[in-house]
């Protein structure tokens, strides 16, 4: 087995996990990871190999942000014909957590994209040292950044959880 097999077989799963996360979208999440190994393939023998390959993935994801743009507004009508759908034919338990759901989503689009990312990375098992390193943050910066971050994410959704309630009410 090559190191580059290796590699793949540790972190491809969380790194396309977490990509999907960040794009909201499975098959960028993949064709992102897939340049990300080609690159980790050109790169050579990695120190960090976890704390790399997120870095350059998340790298790569900003590199696409015009694309990411793109592709976000076709994702979001998409949900909105699939939420159209599903008031048309309402099953109230999937549909609760689906709303659930799209607000948890929305409200992690709305946090600070640092925050965001050290989310997420800390949901793939990623270590403080490996946050820091991806996001090139301070090891001791990043308890702080995700203490914020999660304070940051329940307000968010809170609110939009009242706005929604809000918006329920003024319909009936």
């Amino acid at each position: 087995m090559t190191d580059l097999d290796r590699l793949f077989r540790d972190y491809h799963a969380p790194l396309v996990r977490y990509l999907t996360r960040r794009l909201g979208d499975r098959d960028w999440a993949e064709e992102v990871a897939q340049e990300t190994f080609l690159r980790a393939l050109r790169q050579g023998p990695l120190t960090n190999e976890r704390s790399w390959l997120f870095a350059v993935a998340t790298n790569l994801v900003r590199d696409e942000a015009r694309k990411h743009e793109r592709r976000r507004r076709h994702l979001e009508l998409l949900a909105a014909d699939a939420r159209a759908a599903e008031r048309e034919a309402p099953e109230p338990t999937s549909m609760e957590r689906a709303h659930e759901a799209a607000l948890a989503r929305r409200a992690v689009e709305q946090i600070a994209e640092r925050d965001r990312l050290a989310l997420l990375m800390r949901e793939e098992g990623l270590t403080y040292d490996e946050i820091a390193a991806a996001l090139e943050l301070s090891p001791a910066s990043v308890g702080t950044t995700l203490s914020r971050a999660r304070r940051r994410l329940a307000e968010v959704y809170d609110a939009l959880v009242r706005a929604d309630a809000g918006e329920g009410h003024a319909a009936s």
